[in-house]
């Protein structure tokens, strides 16, 4: 059976740098101290020496998303992959000052198109945009699609704090609309004004629970914030099987219909998440979280993903080859839903 995995990352030495200087706080963020340890915090992952990191793990994940080659085809191999479709790691470009992560923006975006030119069979891409400019992202994810062959666009959820149902970001929104492709948001570590109480266990504040409190808020964010009224066709995606979502729809429902939010949507907050959203397997290796996915939402829009190399995509391979469901909803999962979202 052929697996599509569309939530793969990698990057490149430059960013690895760039990503670097802050750790190291040689990089000049426009920013209170406090946001500065918070960033030093998300990409700790960057180097073993860092607190909070996992030692040799650090060194293991940073070899893995720096090699696009002969590596990386052999994990894929060994875990049964046909395609890898490739986005760059979080919290990618948001952290930078404008001018300088749109502009390498475009230069990562250029170097995944001479990867997926050389193995067009196993590779494809996600742009890597940076809202900090929303009129110079939406510009680069219509390059990307139209000129690059990228199959959408890929968001770390907050921008400095700023979330996707602030107006000024949905010009990129209305280019993903208008180009029929996805974008998806992507994980990083709560914003400065979220992530205070999470700090007393530190490890909160990532895979355990921050990451899906963060990006949970942003799509309810956006629900809330009328963008699906103004955007009817815009496609989302949400990794580990929908941040907890599908488990959450009938109470979100119910308690937005004995409040005023029932009087500014057009339709009940599931509706959206129904038909606006997409969600993936990544990270997220446990059969009764899968099984609630699909009853909530129906395989149709559940898609194969393993977060390589954060996570062992042999893991999550073995495991979707073995869920308790019918071979014909594993292959929507594995491959098929993944070729019609994406044009594949």
């Amino acid at each position: 059976m052929k697996r599509i995995a569309v939530e793969e990352h990698f990057s490149t030495r430059e960013h690895m740098a760039a990503l670097r200087s802050i750790v190291e706080q040689t990089y000049p963020v426009p920013s209170v101290l406090q946001e500065e340890k918070d960033l030093q915090r998300e990409v700790a992952w960057l180097d073993v020496s860092v607190p909070g990191s996992q030692p040799g793990l650090g060194e293991v994940r940073r070899n893995k998303l720096l090699d696009w080659g002969a590596g990386r085809l052999k994990d894929m191999d060994e875990a049964g992959i046909d395609i890898q479709i490739l986005s760059l790691v979080s919290p990618g470009i948001q952290v930078f000052d404008a001018a300088a992560a749109t502009a390498m923006a475009k230069k990562i975006n250029n170097e995944l198109f001479e990867l997926t030119r050389q193995h067009p069979n196993r590779f494809s891409g996600m742009a890597t945009l940076a809202p900090q400019d929303p009129k110079e992202a939406a510009a680069e994810l219509k390059r990307s699609v139209k000129e690059l062959g990228f199959k959408g666009g890929l968001i770390n959820s907050h921008t400095k704090g700023e979330y996707l149902d602030d107006k000024k970001y949905w010009g990129i929104l209305e280019a993903a609309e208008q180009l029929d492709v996805p974008i998806y948001i992507h994980p990083r570590g709560p914003s400065p004004e979220m992530i205070k109480p999470f700090l007393a266990y530190p490890a909160l504040s990532s895979a355990i629970l921050g990451f899906c409190a963060e990006v949970s808020l942003h799509a309810l964010r956006m629900i809330f914030g009328g963008v699906f009224d103004t955007f009817p066709k815009l496609k989302i995606i949400l990794g580990h099987l929908g941040e907890a979502l599908p488990y959450w729809m009938w109470r979100i429902d119910n308690h937005w219909l004995r409040g005023p939010g029932g009087k500014r949507l057009k339709r009940k907050p599931s509706e959206y998440i129904r038909d606006n959203f997409f969600i993936t397997t990544s990270g997220m290796c446990w059969y009764p979280a899968l099984l609630c996915a699909s009853l909530a939402l129906g395989t149709d829009k559940i898609l194969f993903a393993c977060d390589y190399p954060m996570e062992s995509a042999q893991e999550t391979a073995s495991f979707m080859a073995s869920a308790p469901i019918a071979e014909a909803d594993k292959e929507k999962i594995f491959y098929l839903n993944a070729e019609k979202l994406f044009g594949l």
